[in-house]
């Protein structure tokens, strides 16, 4: 007997097929399970290392469907999974036997230009936010990669091209609707449920289903000053130094992130197809363009590089320029550290670690951060570290299922050389799945560190005693 058939007799026997029929008649959005036309492309997430089957999915129309969603799996001791854009590298949207809430159909967005606020739906993606955003000349800082939901993303901090410059996504975000365990529906902000709200900018799903964001939103574009520059290996080492120099006293507007990735070959010149390069990619979030060619003079200024693209590019062009790099269906793992200093040590591990990427979709990626990021204070968040000046996201990602383990054995290595240089803190958009039988206490504990995780168990313990939302960057209720 199959696993898909199991799992598909486990949902009819143990729930019943008149369950089933009940539970279709209360939403208004559709539910799908295994026997139905549009399982197997409904049941698929981002990373195809996770084939979970669950007995059944709700494509949630609104909030109505949620809470009926959510009833149903506590009613009938389903696991409950939830998930947004489906992007989560660790897989956490999706869950073998159980029930997912799959809040995608949710694609309200309301642009108040005047006030310069943005209401978002739980199932929009960075790349359609970016649309309606821009139709008004404004943008919300979010991330680099426009498939990509805006809910998990924000939910674990939400670093991008405008993290120098505004922030995360949690610095901006105003206010959420949060359904909690129990089946209610709260407001959360600065003045109501505060402890919520304090808790969901960082701590993940892990104390409600976030339905509805409201975020500040800023002038951008439609064009921005943006690119980057390419080094070959020979030149990583003195180009890393000069970076580590250069990049403490640039101005907030500009935000650079280096990545050593073989990049596609429409991007580059003959010469360059195949190879692992350096990267310095930025962009300029300021008015005027004439700075930003100011700022970057310096970096031209330490040499020429191998290749360059610089250019006035769309800022919606420019958050897509990846999106071909990573589509649905490749396989991932993914570890990262923060640190605080680009030293000798220090980059010759980080240059160590690039040299034996083992696939061409495979990278590292260099955030800096300092700027409006630091002046954020500590305990204002559940972020973990606001004074790493650092973020290394180490990225396996690769196509073939033979490869798994070469692919994360590098990841863990790259990593574990890493340890001594890092700084506080792991920032859980970057973390793949780990192995089974980890602890998530142990887990939790080295995201958060010891203050910040005792304050978000005591709201789990208030709003998630019996961790019903589990499936996810999980901190365990003290119980």
């Amino acid at each position: 007997m199959t696993a898909m058939t199991s799992t598909s007799e486990r949902f009819s026997v143990i729930i019943g097929q008149g369950d089933v029929a009940s539970l279709r008649a209360k939403l208004r959005g559709a539910l799908i399970v295994q026997a139905d036309d549009g399982y197997e492309e409904a049941r698929r997430v981002w990373n195809g290392m996770i084939d979970r089957r669950p007995a059944a999915i709700v494509r949630a129309a609104g909030v109505a469907d949620v809470l009926a969603a959510l009833r149903f799996g506590r009613e009938h001791d389903l696991r409950i999974a939830v998930r947004a854009g489906g992007h989560s590298v660790a897989g956490n949207g999706t869950v073998d036997g159980g029930i997912v809430i799959d809040l995608s159909p949710m694609k309200a967005v309301r642009v108040d230009p005047a006030a310069g606020r943005v209401q978002v739906g739980a199932g929009v993606t960075l790349g359609e936010l970016d649309r309606e955003t821009q139709a008004f000349g404004l943008a919300v800082p979010a991330g680099v990669f426009s498939p990509t939901g805006v809910a998990g993303l924000t939910l674990g901090g939400g670093l991008g091209w405008l993290t120098r410059r505004y922030g995360l996504s949690i610095d901006n975000l105003i206010s959420a609707d949060v359904v909690t365990a129990d089946g209610r529906l709260v407001h959360a902000n600065e003045d109501q449920e505060a402890e919520l709200f304090w808790g969901i900018r960082g701590g993940g799903g892990n104390f409600g289903i976030v339905t509805s964001f409201e975020f500040r939103a800023y002038p951008l574009g439609p064009t921005v000053l943006a690119g980057a520059v390419f080094y070959r290996r020979r030149r990583w080492a003195d180009a890393l130094r000069f970076y580590a120099d250069w990049a403490p006293g640039l101005r907030d507007e500009l935000t650079t992130i280096i990545s050593f990735i073989t990049p596609p070959p429409a991007w580059l010149p003959d010469e360059l197809r195949g190879e692992t390069l350096m990267i310095v990619g930025f962009a300029w979030a300021g008015s005027d363009p004439v700075d930003a060619e100011s700022a970057l003079a310096a970096l031209r200024a330490f040499g020429p590089p191998d290749f360059e693209i610089v250019e006035s590019t769309q800022w919606i062009d420019w958050q897509s320029s990846i999106d071909e790099v990573w589509p649905k269906g490749v396989r991932a793992y993914w570890k990262n550290a923060s640190f605080d200093r680009l030293d000798d040590a220090t980059i010759d591990t980080i240059i160590d670690g690039a040299l034996r990427i083992p696939s061409a979709r495979t990278g590292v990626d260099i955030h800096h951060l300092d700027g409006a990021f630091a002046r954020v204070p500590e305990d204002a968040t559940a972020f973990p570290n606001r004074t790493a000046r650092y973020w290394l996201n180490i990225y396996a990602v690769w196509d073939d299922p033979a490869d798994d383990e070469a692919a994360k054995t590098w990841a863990r290595q790259f990593h574990a050389t890493m340890r001594p240089h890092g700084a506080a803190g792991e920032y859980v958009n970057f973390l793949g799945a780990e192995d089974r039988g980890a602890d998530p206490r142990e887990l939790a504990l080295a995201a958060y560190g010891p203050e910040k995780l005792a304050r978000l168990v005591a709201l789990k313990d208030r709003f998630d005693p019996d961790n019903i939302f589990r499936l996810n960057h999980n901190i365990p209720p003290s119980r």
